[in-house]
């Protein structure tokens, strides 16, 4: 029988009594040793035909791994792994083995926290103070978060880039296609890298990464190694819409790699060029006179919007209106789209709102990205963000346009029946 004791463990300045926080953790324990019994004893269920050659189960329990602890969001959970034993195994390579999906043998950490820990770095935590930034949700000293861990994953995620940029692509289909360049200011160089992106649009309406490299100055022959890489993956058949920035170099290049691709030129990056060649105090009704022309109901309404809008401007400000008019036929291509897809065919926002995060990070950190580092978060980045794009609207549309259907205005040409005598 333990004798009692008069000592009481006082609690530390920087520990937080939480006892909501404790019973969810109890609560997380019980459930997750009921979900690992449940499922080995699935496990053993499915080969309880499996016997021995005197009639005995050639697969039984056999007791439990050491306790560990996996590292959640409501912080260490403490877990003991199943453990199952083949007798009837001549040698290794024979044995039948269980595997729990829930509690993989090595796993130390969700996988909601590896997918955590690149956007902490990317809004500004350096990879020293995981450990501060995370102990109030995950607990003091928690395990496997410490900079040495935090520095092996990004090995992992480098392998995971390699495998990446190496798919094979050609299964895949893409109807329309984003490209834009992202800046950074890496540490060290002298100027900013251009990080080239390009996304794409599935027949099924899914946003998809199709591919990112470091380019110069979103340079005509970056982009050519680009469209090149993926083209050689087995990328043959040619998107049907590109949007993109009017600086790119992008698009010569397209009409070297896919030159049956039509273009449709950026509204926001449009937008921004003809108000850099304007005072101030005219971009607020200048922006009210551009979103006229590209809201336009119809492709004629937009194009009278436009000459308006040139005989407004034309004669104090010239430089401008030559700005918008000389993308006409590619700031308009999207008329011979889907009407519901339009929202999606004006801008290069697809690209924008995600790397929004990067140039968040640069911003705020003293000690900005390396160029390897950068590539790799962002990488990781735009795959966990992939999750969460949106799905194109109309995507009922895209089998359409795949078939080549004519559209004008947004809705679909039908050939009217011809009634004249044969």
């Amino acid at each position: 029988m333990n004798s009692p004791t008069n000592i009481v463990r006082l609690r530390q300045p920087e520990e937080i009594d939480d006892p909501l926080t404790e019973v969810l953790r109890a609560g997380a324990r019980r459930l997750l040793a009921q979900a690992v019994e449940l499922e080995a004893e699935a496990f053993l269920s499915a080969m309880q035909d499996l016997r021995l050659p005197d009639g005995r189960a050639r697969l039984v329990r056999h007791g439990h791994g050491p306790e560990r602890a996996i590292q959640t969001g409501i912080g260490p959970v403490p877990v003991t792994r199943v453990r199952i034993r083949d007798r009837g195994a001549t040698n290794p390579e024979e044995r039948i083995r269980f595997s729990s999906a829930l509690l993989p043998r090595w796993a130390r950490r969700t996988r909601s926290l590896d997918a955590l820990l690149p956007v902490l770095y990317l809004r500004g935590i350096s990879t020293g103070d995981f450990q501060e930034a995370l102990a109030a949700l995950l607990g003091k000293d928690a395990p496997n978060l410490s900079p040495a861990v935090v520095t092996r994953l990004t090995a992992t995620w480098a392998d995971e880039y390699t495998r990446w940029q190496a798919r094979d692509l050609s299964a895949r289909r893409y109807v329309y296609v984003w490209a834009d360049g992202v800046y950074l200011q890496a540490r060290m160089e002298e100027q900013a890298e251009c990080m080239l992106v390009l996304i794409g649009a599935t027949p099924e309406g899914r946003k998809e990464l199709i591919g990112f490299q470091v380019g110069v100055r979103e340079s005509a022959q970056s982009c050519r190694e680009l469209l090149v890489d993926v083209k050689r993956r087995g990328l043959s058949v040619a998107p049907t819409l590109a949007v993109g920035d009017g600086a790119l170099g992008f698009w010569k290049a397209l009409d070297e790699v896919f030159p049956g691709t039509r273009h449709q030129r950026c509204w926001q990056h449009k937008t921004a060029n003809v108000l850099n060649k304007v005072p101030k105090s005219l971009q607020s009704a200048m922006t009210a006179d551009l979103r006229e022309i590209s809201g336009a109901a119809t492709r004629a309404q937009a194009e009278v919007a436009m000459d308006v809008f040139v005989e407004k401007y034309g004669v104090k400000y010239a430089r401008a209106t030559e700005c918008l008019t000389k993308d006409k036929e590619a700031l308009l291509a999207f008329y011979d789209m889907p009407a519901e897809h339009w929202d999606h065919l004006r801008t290069t926002n697809p690209i924008e709102s995600v790397f929004a995060t990067v140039r968040h990070r640069t911003v705020r950190t003293k000690g900005a990205l390396s160029p390897t580092t950068a590539k790799l978060m962002v990488f990781k980045l735009v795959m966990a963000a992939a999750k969460t794009w949106r799905r194109l609207t109309g995507e009922n549309q895209l089998p359409k346009v795949v078939a080549g259907v004519i559209f004008r205005d947004g809705t679909e040409v039908t050939a009217s029946p011809d009634h004249r005598a044969a």
